[in-house]
């Protein structure tokens, strides 16, 4: 289970240092690709796998899906962490989540998200009362 926030930087060639806590279940590969609200989601190359059978098997004749596919795959970039937990943001990821220096790094349960900072700000306050919200509803009493 991936959970916590960290708030790594990127070097000059767009490496960033994968929080000591992941390190261990992604020395095996990962696939780092676009996710949603602008975020980048970081997978275990197993976990990746998993989930691109289901697209395989999904229909294709939905035009959703196909865009989809386009959409998740296109940026998708698998790596291995080198010795010292360092893996690489590429251009292209960097320019959809308006990466620079600066990151921030979340567990999300069997995933990683990297936000940029002011981004994750914004969303997290937006979504407090949401979070609460939900939680009621779900997990009534918890």
């Amino acid at each position: 289970m991936f959970s916590g926030t960290y708030t790594p930087k990127l070097d000059e060639k767009g490496r960033l240092f994968l929080p000591a806590k992941f390190r261990e279940d992604m020395r095996g590969g990962l696939v780092v690709t676009r996710g949603q609200e602008r975020s980048l989601d970081v997978r275990t190359k197993a976990d990746f796998d998993a989930f691109a059978e289901k697209f395989k098997n999904a229909s294709q004749t939905d035009a959703r899906m196909r865009a989809y596919g386009r959409m998740l795959f296109a940026l998708a970039s698998e790596q291995t962490p080198d010795k010292q937990g360092r893996i690489t943001i590429t251009p292209e990821l960097r320019k959809y989540s308006g990466l620079e220096k600066d990151a921030v790094v979340i567990g999300v349960y069997d995933r990683i998200e990297i936000w940029e900072p002011q981004a994750w700000t914004a969303y997290s306050e937006a979504q407090e009362q949401e979070f609460s919200d939900v939680q009621e509803e779900i997990f009534p009493g918890f």
